[in-house]
């Protein structure tokens, strides 16, 4: 038991460690970054002192982009997640705790949200909404609330069964006391893990919908990154500097909250 448990913390500190060296790089992207990453120059340089990861098909260095494409796939994926995980806790909170028809309703919409395609449905909602970091935050946000939702109210409907509870709702304790002060904090260790989940999916998505063109115009991302090298044929031309290290980055920093994820996953256990 005691080596599980340290490993999970091991697992933990792993996970902290990667979000806080890609926080770092966000934060002192101005100061990290050797150029603009906008500012054209030559074209398809390879990796030198002067650019460490080469330069792509404009002449803007790669390296530069990278480290600036830091700020915007984490702005997504923390307020993606940030938006999903209140939505989520709001409705499992009001459906586990009102039960009846109330709770019959939002199940059965979060069902069917659950049913729909989330990748397609996304997409469809960037068609239609002005291209942008926002945008794209509402968009992931609309289509991944339902896993937290559910898996939350399963839990608040436990938590409402235990005595305590009961013998507060016949003493006639206001329905807010009782949701923030005692049904909350019990839900701290999954909400941490779904947190800690939504972030790297979110990450994922945009990731996804980037490379594939749907993603943030004139702001650099690592998806955004990787459209541009996989478009511009840097596999055919052998350049592995541009496409592997975003493809890198994103795999990392995913890594790193899946592992916070899998400590709040441990302590809810």
């Amino acid at each position: 038991m005691r080596k599980r448990k340290k490993r999970v913390h091991v697992a933990a500190w792993a996970g902290a460690a990667v979000i806080l060296f890609f926080v770092v790089v966000d934060i002192f992207a101005e100061q990290i970054a050797p150029y603009d990453p906008s500012a054209l120059g030559p074209a398809y340089l390879a990796p030198s002192k002067e650019h460490l990861l080469g330069t792509n098909d404009l002449g803007q260095d790669i390296f530069s982009e990278l480290v600036f494409g830091t700020r915007v796939s984490l702005l997504i994926g923390v307020f993606s997640a940030l938006i999903v995980t209140i939505v989520g806790t709001v409705l499992a909170l009001i459906s586990g705790y009102m039960g009846g028809k109330t709770d019959r309703l939002i199940t059965a919409v979060t069902n069917i949200a659950m049913a729909v395609p989330s990748l397609p449905l996304t997409m469809l909602l960037i068609a239609y909404l002005k291209s942008g970091m926002f945008s794209l935050i509402i968009a992931i946000s609309i289509t991944a609330w339902t896993g937290t939702a559910r898996i939350l109210r399963s839990r608040v409907r436990q938590i409402c069964e235990m005595p305590y509870i009961k013998i507060e709702k016949t003493m006639g304790v206001k329905t807010p006391v009782i949701l923030l002060k005692h049904i909350l904090p019990n839900l701290k260790d999954i909400l941490l893990t779904r947190a800690a989940l939504s972030v790297s999916s979110a990450m994922m998505t945009e990731s996804g919908l980037s490379f594939l063109g749907l993603g943030t115009y004139g702001q650099k991302s690592w998806g955004n990154i990787l459209h541009f090298a996989f478009f511009r044929n840097s596999i055919l031309r052998g350049q592995v500097w541009w496409y592997l290290p975003p493809i890198l980055c994103i795999s990392i920093a995913v890594m790193g909250f899946m592992l916070i994820g899998y400590y709040g996953q441990q302590r809810a256990e």
